[in-house]
């Protein structure tokens, strides 16, 4: 079977789909579902978010079929842009939502007005920390205090180091073990 009959076959179930035959819709679905799943989780990385593109790629194929023109592409090529755009629509809306979120937090934090008594609480509390990391042996103070207080990854802490990763791991382990039995008996 060349691309042309593939294609063909695409075409003629989707035209009637358009009709409202519901078996022609069901062997396209068959068909389609591979090619669409994988467009949208290339596109989300996430199965569950591709998964329900997915379905609703398939729902407005069967409200739309009879927009569907032979004339100006294939029915394969329509689809997969049906899935194309919603997957990126849906990283559009996630990333918009992530920054509004970002924003709201923001707002709050600046919003929230921190009494002296609190002030003074989380003063001590970073003081007792700071004691609490300077009984730490330096090759752990310095991987905790990278990964921990500085944000970063344990292979960018590896390559500051230049330590394997697996000792930066054991390093932050047994200084984050260390200093919970130091802020106990503090």
């Amino acid at each position: 079977m060349t691309a042309n009959n593939v294609t063909e076959i695409e075409a003629t179930l989707l035209a009637k789909a358009a009709t409202g035959d519901q078996r022609a819709f069901g062997e396209l679905y068959d068909r389609m579902l591979p090619r669409v799943m994988g467009l949208a989780m290339r596109v989300l990385r996430d199965a569950a978010q591709a998964e329900e593109v997915t379905q609703e790629v398939f729902l407005e194929v069967w409200q739309l079929a009879t927009r569907f023109d032979a004339e100006k592409g294939s029915a394969v090529g329509w689809v997969l842009r049906k899935a194309h755009c919603r997957a990126v629509d849906r990283v559009r809306s996630s990333e918009s939502r992530n920054v509004r979120d970002f924003r709201s937090g923001l707002r709050e934090l600046s919003d929230i007005e921190d009494s002296p008594a609190d002030v003074v609480e989380l003063r001590i509390e970073s003081e007792r920390v700071n004691r609490a990391l300077l009984t730490l042996p330096e090759n752990q103070r310095k991987a905790v205090t990278l990964a921990h207080l500085k944000g970063y990854s344990h292979t960018e802490v590896s390559a500051i180091l230049h330590i394997p990763v697996g000792t930066v791991k054991t390093r932050i382990r047994t200084g984050i073990s260390r200093l919970r039995e130091e802020l106990a008996i503090a």
